[in-house]
């Protein structure tokens, strides 16, 4: 199973890309998480080049680029900090993007699980539950555990998430996400032959 791990922090070896990096390590067998590259380089969110308008504009390559790598992912998974109560904006933006068209988009039906990370105790909780509101939105099924790992400069030495507690809750996530890409794929009528 791939994972595409959306990573909404723009910074090197920020403490979000670490997580999700620990996330790889701590999937069930077979599981495989790529990170996203490029976040950085979409550009606003703009309707004039949705795919529902009459007339739209080309859908800039960064776009197309984000969503077809989330169409062929089998999961996703969003790890993310937390600025002024919500999610980063091009995280937001990136999701808006990938919600177009509207009930035909790279994010319907596609599951997902969200981490979210904080020096602060709260664990970025508010950033979390924001990105689970937009996921009801657009369609997009999500693991029902919320992480948010506060004090994350105090769990992770070296690069590595060390903290026990941490490793269990991140390990248990991705046991779910992995259970609920199963269950989904058991929901999807069989193809009618031709």
């Amino acid at each position: 199973m791939k994972v595409l791990a959306i990573v909404g922090s723009l910074r090197e070896n920020s403490f979000s890309e670490q997580v999700a990096r620990a996330a790889g390590d701590l999937a069930p067998e077979g599981v495989e998480i790529e990170v996203f590259e490029g976040l950085d380089s979409i550009p606003a969110y703009n309707a004039d080049h949705d795919p529902a308008l009459e007339s739209p504009g080309p859908v800039p390559a960064a776009v197309e680029y984000l969503r077809n790598q989330v169409s062929a992912a089998d999961a996703l998974l969003i790890v993310t900090p937390e600025f002024n109560a919500g999610p980063p904006g091009y995280l937001k933006n990136a999701i808006d993007w990938a919600s177009r068209p509207h009930k035909d988009s790279s994010l319907a039906g596609k599951p997902a699980a969200i981490v979210s990370q904080s020096p602060m105790p709260f664990g970025g909780i508010w950033a979390n539950q924001s990105i689970r509101k937009s996921f009801t939105i657009t369609g997009t099924p999500t693991v029902e555990r919320e992480l948010a790992i506060g004090k994350i400069d105090e769990k992770i030495e070296d690069g590595r998430l060390v903290d026990d507690q941490a490793r269990a809750d991140l390990t248990s996530l991705m046991a779910e996400l992995n259970e609920l890409v199963a269950v989904i794929a058991d929901q999807d009528p069989e193809p009618v032959p031709a």
